[in-house]
């Protein structure tokens, strides 16, 4: 039988982490709302914008920009977004998981397979394996900003320009509500004129030429992207997070509520052996 001081002493611990998971249920909350506002004002420029320069992509010579050409290479580079922290559920574990399939289903295809990564999570993950990442970014969500969206975006487009790699995947988590978030892949270069059935814009006159143009949406097209997968990452981190501290609060509530039914029994029978010891020996004195 366990002692009291062992079962108080457990109690009080499963208390103390219970204060510390209700805490971050709400520091999570509270920055939930300004990240959800912030993707859902970021959303519809970033699909717009996709969806006018994938229609441009289809009506233009295609070796008019260097994002628009296709290439016979083999090189792919996959940008992996992760959290820098933990204690948000399967959020990591999920991207971790997907990722791994990814490089796996193109490496038996036949094609060379590189990440970059963003957030420590990643970085460690495949730090672990022994897989160099060509490019890292960590510690940026606690302040993230358009620079952040900008700098990856440039640096995926001097990569792409000089040979680097032929295409590139984004792989992240889409912010759909605090309950759920979904893992997509998105091909972001070379950029691809629509799918058949979609919609596509009508015939455009290009002031001053296509090239000026495009050389001008093009980069931007690509760091908008960029931004908006951080931001849905961000917002998916934060309603994992507080998903996962509300489970977690509520089950050292359930915790504390079985020890402290131990606790009871146990001192009921540490009581009643006490009197039960001091009866016999009353009886026995009486006996005598």
């Amino acid at each position: 039988m366990p002692s009291l001081q062992h079962i108080r002493r457990k109690i009080t611990s499963v208390k103390s982490t219970q204060k510390i998971t209700k805490a971050m249920k709400m520091v999570a909350a509270a920055k939930l709302k300004r990240a959800q506002d912030r993707i859902l004002s970021a959303r519809p420029y970033a699909q717009k914008m996709a969806a006018v320069l994938k229609s441009l992509a289809r009506g233009v010579n295609r070796d008019l920009h260097p994002l628009l050409r296709r290439r016979a290479g083999r090189k792919i580079e996959l940008l992996v977004i992760t959290a820098d922290r933990g204690l948000c559920g399967a959020f990591n574990a999920n991207i971790l998981r997907r990722a791994q399939e990814f490089i796996r289903e193109r490496r038996e295809a036949g094609f060379e397979v590189g990440i970059s990564v963003v957030g420590r999570k990643a970085r460690d993950f495949f730090r672990r394996r022994e897989t160099a990442a060509r490019q890292t970014w960590v510690q940026i969500f606690d302040r993230l900003n358009y620079a952040h969206g900008a700098e990856i975006g440039r640096d995926i487009i001097g990569r792409y320009t000089d040979g680097t790699f032929d295409e590139l995947y984004l792989l992240y988590n889409e912010f759909k509500s605090v309950m759920q978030q979904r893992i997509t892949i998105e091909k972001l270069l070379p950029i691809e004129p629509p799918e058949a059935g979609e919609t596509a814009t009508g015939g455009c006159l290009y002031e001053p030429d296509e090239l000026t143009v495009l050389s001008r949406l093009l980069p931007n097209y690509i760091e908008i992207q960029v931004f908006r997968a951080l931001l849905e990452s961000a917002a998916g981190e934060l309603g994992s997070r507080m998903t996962a501290m509300d489970a977690a609060t509520r089950n050292a509530g359930e915790m504390i509520r079985k020890m402290t039914l131990v606790y009871n029994k146990t001192r009921q029978a540490v009581i009643t052996k006490e009197l039960m010891d001091i009866v016999g020996g009353a009886e026995a004195m009486r006996g005598s």
